[in-house]
């Protein structure tokens, strides 16, 4: 039997792309990448039986339009550009790879975390443009105290580097009991977090919860001159309290590999602070997580097809599976 696995995006990193072939999987791509229209489109006139989701939206008419539809799989961990109430209504499994980018996110976190504690992005733009800007106000890092919000794979990596380079690291994350790094310790709740966050550090899903979690009221609860650090999702955040604060001093940098609007608009106010190191989405996209992301994806599509499940702790909608 051949399947037909659509994959949201332009490309998929060869690991992927032989699974499919070893299964024989008619593959379809998505011309733009960004096109949730073309997603819509080719759900509603294709035999699709499984989904492999990048980052466009897979909506609940996409969802809905196409009846051969049986399996989704995340490439990644983040599911909030999927309908995940549309397809499990239809009992449909929405599965993730756990930990195949866990390790470039990370190390894309303390990138960001080191460039904005030196401004190290704005001194490489004054020096390409022939200015010798020795600003020497930058953050030493040693001793502070770095807060993560959310700690798992990602966190725990994050927290590895920063506590060998001399940093305490706090942490609070609901689904854990207790801390897996005796160094690290596990706090009660976000609102007790913030006051010793020198740097904040997010690693959390985008749901309810957490739309919009870091507002005014809870940057001001930060240190005075701390740093925010965000390779999850722009929406935890509200970007227009983390703009002001940035102008105020209230924070003294940020780095964000997510925004609100993506792609970034050129004007867009986070563009013209000095202070804020920005790169675009790209914390997971190394050859390697790819690779991993991609392999997970379509093991997690074609063992649902072939009447082999991956790991029940992989699927966001597990009632399905009941």
């Amino acid at each position: 039997m051949t399947f037909c696995i659509f994959v949201t995006a332009p490309r998929l990193a060869p690991s992927g792309v032989d699974l499919l072939a070893q299964a024989n999987a008619r593959v379809i791509y998505l011309q733009d990448g960004n096109s949730a229209e073309e997603v819509e489109h080719i759900m509603a006139t294709e035999p699709v039986d499984a989904v492999i989701s990048r980052t466009v939206a897979l909506s609940a008419k996409a969802i809905a339009s196409c009846p051969t539809l049986k399996v989704i799989s995340k490439h990644g961990v983040g599911v909030s550009n999927i309908d995940v109430e549309a397809a499990t209504a239809r009992g449909i499994p929405v599965y993730v790879t756990p930990g195949a980018n866990a390790q470039s996110v990370a190390e894309m976190t303390l990138g960001l975390m080191f460039a904005a504690a030196r401004r190290i992005a704005w001194m490489d733009s004054e020096l390409h443009a022939g200015r010798w800007s020795r600003v020497q106000d930058g953050i030493e890092l040693q001793g502070r105290t770095l807060a993560l919000v959310g700690f798992g794979q990602i966190g725990q990596r994050v927290a590895a580097a920063a506590l060998a380079i001399g940093m305490q690291v706090v942490a609070f994350d609901p689904a854990l009991a207790q801390s897996s790094n005796p160094a690290v310790r596990l706090l009660g709740s976000f609102e007790e977090l913030l006051g010793h966050a020198d740097v904040l550090s997010l690693h959390v899903p985008l749901n309810k919860h957490t739309r919009g979690m870091l507002g005014a009221e809870q940057i001001a609860k930060l240190p005075r001159g701390a740093i925010v650090v965000n390779t999850a999702r722009g929406e935890v955040i509200d970007e227009a309290a983390l703009i002001d604060a940035l102008k105020t001093g209230q924070l003294y940098a940020a780095g964000l590999d997510t925004m609100h609007e993506e792609p970034l608009p050129a004007c867009h106010p986070l563009t013209r602070l000095p202070n804020v190191v920005l790169t675009p989405h790209v914390g997971g996209s190394t050859p390697a997580a790819l690779a991993g992301m991609a392999s997970g994806a379509a093991r997690n599509v074609l063992g649902w097809l072939q009447g082999q499940p991956a790991d029940a702790a992989a699927c966001v909608n597990g009632q399905v599976l009941a």
